[in-house]
């Protein structure tokens, strides 16, 4: 398709600095995306890779001269503070508004911030909401929790301060599904579900993509990982939802270290790293890695493993499966999307620690190894998780809402 006969789209995601699972997902897929459209970017905070991968597709970005603070704080909370700076940090973008309003079609990732460039969208413009979730903070209690699952304050007192930004949050993706031109998709069958509980939506399911060129097998042995000996990998912020802590209690009495990837605060850091040398486990928390770090990282490991609390999808799994190391995740959430149990990794329950030492056992097998990442392999392709594939499935989304006959 001749570039200036192909239609706009406006891709949209309002913090892309942290580059977690989300932001990752959305800069493989930017590329095969020009295949189908003259592509923009809009973001109100940007990141190194975001930009070195806008540059190399002549993806033109849209963010605000002073990146985005995201408010905190019980009063901000209160006052729906996120919401009300993060559309005044859109409408500060020079030429987004202008470029809306012409703009063929839109898709949008959500998480903090979307919400405002969602009610900037025009209303008779096809757009694709990817809703990787219900705001967790807002429709349940995963995130307000401390890292021993404990509440950091009464429930009822929680609710008070979010209602307004829970109550603004329903109405809007509630009328933007009710749009005539829009289409609404979740990450996994799992997120599908939650939104209609939350929203009372019916929503598509499109899964993340993965590129087997960014997690490519490494010749050499990784020398990442200081600690030395067997060791596994999970990859979270240090928080409650993300299980740290009860990977560190599955692996007590196990002599298997653990290498944590995806930080925290300091004081999270300080206690799970407490919480490990009172169950003499060895941990490192690994610093930002690049890609090819954390493939060599996930590559030399005895397995990737999570007992991440509700998790909408997870990348690890098909991360680890391109590689070839198995992943051994609880059998919750979107973790079932991608996992077949005892076929490309294993699903298991939360609580029952002997099973996890079973799995960690088997991981050791050799045989064993080579069957579930030939099987993950396939798993990926079965679900046509490819980036060109996901980019296709956008461009079907959007062309099935259209009032444009391309």
């Amino acid at each position: 398709m001749n570039k200036q006969h192909k239609p706009t789209l406006l891709v949209a995601k309002g913090d892309m600095s942290r580059l977690g699972g989300a932001e990752r997902d959305l800069l493989r897929v930017l590329p095969s995306l020009t295949n189908y459209y003259q592509v923009k970017l809009a973001t109100l905070r940007t990141c190194d890779e975001m930009l070195e991968i806008c540059k190399q597709n002549s993806v033109e970005i849209f963010s605000p001269t002073i990146p985005w603070q995201i408010p905190s704080g019980a009063f901000a909370n209160m006052r729906d503070m996120i919401h009300k700076s993060s559309k005044l940090a859109w409408r500060s973008c020079n030429g987004l508004e202008e470029f809306m309003q012409k703009c063929d079609f839109f898709h949008i990732v959500s998480g903090d911030g979307y919400l405002a460039i969602i009610e900037m969208t025009p209303k008779n413009s096809p757009a694709h909401l990817h809703l990787l979730e219900p705001h967790r903070g807002l429709h349940e209690d995963s995130l307000h929790r401390k890292l021993d699952g404990k509440l950091k304050r009464p429930k009822i007192i929680t609710n008070f301060f979010l209602r307004k930004s829970r109550n603004n949050d329903l109405k809007i993706v509630r009328e933007f599904y009710n749009r005539k031109y829009s289409v609404v998709s979740s990450n996994s069958h799992y997120s599908s579900s939650r939104a209609g509980e939350v929203y009372k939506i019916k929503s598509g399911v499109l899964h993340p993509c993965v590129d087997f060129n960014e997690y490519s097998v490494q010749e050499s042995p990784s020398k990442i990982f200081p600690l030395g000996g067997e060791y596994v990998v999970t990859i979270g912020t240090a928080i409650w939802a993300k299980g740290t802590m009860e990977v560190i209690d599955m692996l007590k009495g196990t002599d298997i270290s653990l290498a944590h990837v995806g930080g925290g605060t300091q004081q999270e850091k300080e206690e799970i790293d407490q919480h490990a040398k009172h169950s003499s486990v060895d941990l490192w928390i690994a610093p930002r890695l690049s890609s090819e770090d954390l493939s060599a990282l996930m590559q030399n490991s005895l397995a990737v493993v999570s007992m991440a609390h509700k998790e909408p999808f997870g990348l690890t799994p098909i991360e680890a499966f391109s590689i070839g190391t198995p992943a051994i995740f609880v059998d919750e959430g979107g973790f079932r999307d991608s996992i077949v149990d005892g076929v490309c990794g294993r699903l298991l329950d939360r609580y029952d620690y002997s099973k996890w030492h079973e799995a960690l056992d088997q991981c050791r097998d050799e045989k064993t190894r080579q069957e579930w990442s030939k099987a993950g392999i396939k798993r990926i392709k079965d679900l046509k998780m490819s980036p060109q594939e996901q980019a296709e499935k956008i461009y079907d989304l959007l062309n099935q809402v259209s009032k444009v006959n391309l």
